[in-house]
């Protein structure tokens, strides 16, 4: 049987300081600033493949016109996915975003708007479902991170009764509060895993196509080796959510609605208190997949619903770094560490999507060119993920 490894301490986990807390919690409108451009990524010039030019129409400062590439799959399309062409993009997020969080900095970590390129590729046309994660669970025997109880060989200074296994679920409030403690809304509940996404007394009974949640980074990775998969890289993610288009706040457009329909799975009302979602997209929590329109390259849920790790280390500077160098950076694959300058010490890798959480007055991160964060072997019940496979 395989078994994920544990690295963060129960006493972190369950203590009431902030540390316990994954950056899964990364719906808040908080991030580091830009930061000293000590690295340069990988940079080369654009690739000389053919290429359609879209978005001729005017675009936001900052954005160019999508290069599309005009190269079709060599093999079959595998079941499950959807081809996404490559090409050369403006990646990142502009200020424009601001003003649609009720807190400040959502884009603080999502700028410079800079020039990227990236091969073609196969992506999961949703985020990876309950049903699926099953069948990997069942033919390899894996256990997740969540469902491991630490030991006391492990953590020798823990109490005995911090050593439970569990994850990291949103707990509403009973009324109105401020912003500024988000452990006023999440906790650590023992016996959440994937299979019991608000703890031991719920399941997963009936949700075969619901997304699976409470999967740590190496979770995912797991998965995707099994499946003959991987993670995406943040710039492919964000070349498929914008469909081929530039310059839009959404997978879907630059207006929240569409015919006054909401087009993902959001967070309206009165954010975090108990009742407060007021379900005008359709739901209140988690939806299953493929409830809204897919964008252009048909691709469901990029926005919203829940976030999905990709396989970039975080860092808060990363953009600014790439963007130095004047030139298109070629198949980025991330910073080779980690800094989120406001938890040193964690270990981050990227989210990106927003989930069913994410809020107008606290969270607008289901805009396309923005980004999370969250340590690798903490998961929650708004966090997912999505594969992608190269062209065989």
């Amino acid at each position: 049987m395989k078994k994920s490894s544990r690295k963060q301490s129960p006493e972190q986990m369950l203590s009431s300081r902030p540390s316990w807390l994954p950056w899964v919690l990364v719906g808040i409108c908080v991030g580091g600033g830009v930061g000293a451009l000590s690295f340069l990524g990988p940079n080369t010039q654009p690739s000389s493949e053919s290429k359609s030019a879209t978005n001729s129409a005017q675009l936001p400062a900052g954005y160019a016109s999508t290069i599309v590439n005009s190269n079709k799959p060599k093999g079959e399309r595998p079941k499950g996915m959807v081809w996404i062409p490559g090409g050369e993009f403006s990646m990142g997020s502009d200020y424009r975003g601001e003003s649609l969080c009720g807190l400040p900095g959502v884009t603080s970590d999502a700028v410079p708007i800079h020039r990227v390129y990236v091969d073609a590729f196969w992506m999961d046309e949703n985020e990876v479902t309950n049903a699926q994660f099953r069948e990997f669970v069942e033919a390899t025997g894996y256990v997740t991170v969540a469902e491991i109880k630490p030991t006391k060989e492990e953590f020798p200074t823990a109490p005995e009764e911090n050593l439970v296994a569990g994850s990291t679920v949103f707990k509403p409030t009973p009324g109105p509060v401020e912003f500024d403690n988000y452990l006023q809304w999440w906790s650590y509940v023992r016996g959440a895993d994937w299979r019991h996404p608000s703890g031991s007394d719920s399941s997963i009974e009936g949700k075969d196509d619901y997304p699976v949640t409470h999967v740590a980074f190496e979770d995912a990775e797991a998965y995707a080796k099994w499946a003959g998969k991987r993670l995406p890289t943040e710039a492919e993610w964000e070349f498929a959510a914008r469909g081929g288009n530039a310059g839009e706040l959404y997978s879907w457009g630059s207006q929240i609605k569409i015919d006054d329909k909401y087009q993902a799975n959001i967070y309206q009302g009165r954010f975090p208190v108990e009742d407060g979602d007021s379900a005008l997209d359709g739901f209140a929590g988690i939806a299953p997949t493929r409830q809204y329109a897919a964008n252009p390259y048909g691709l469901y849920d990029m926005g919203g619903n829940v976030w999905e790790w990709v396989s970039d280390w975080y860092r808060h500077d990363y953009y600014a770094r790439l963007n130095s160098s004047g030139k298109v950076t070629r198949n980025p694959q991330g910073p080779a560490d980690s800094l989120d300058p406001m938890e040193p010490d964690q270990k981050k890798r990227v989210h990106r999507g927003g989930s069913f959480l994410c809020s107008e007055r606290y969270c607008t991160r289901y805009m396309v060119g923005t980004r999370g964060k969250g340590e690798v072997r903490t998961a929650s019940n708004h966090l997912g993920f999505r594969c992608v496979k190269a062209d065989d």
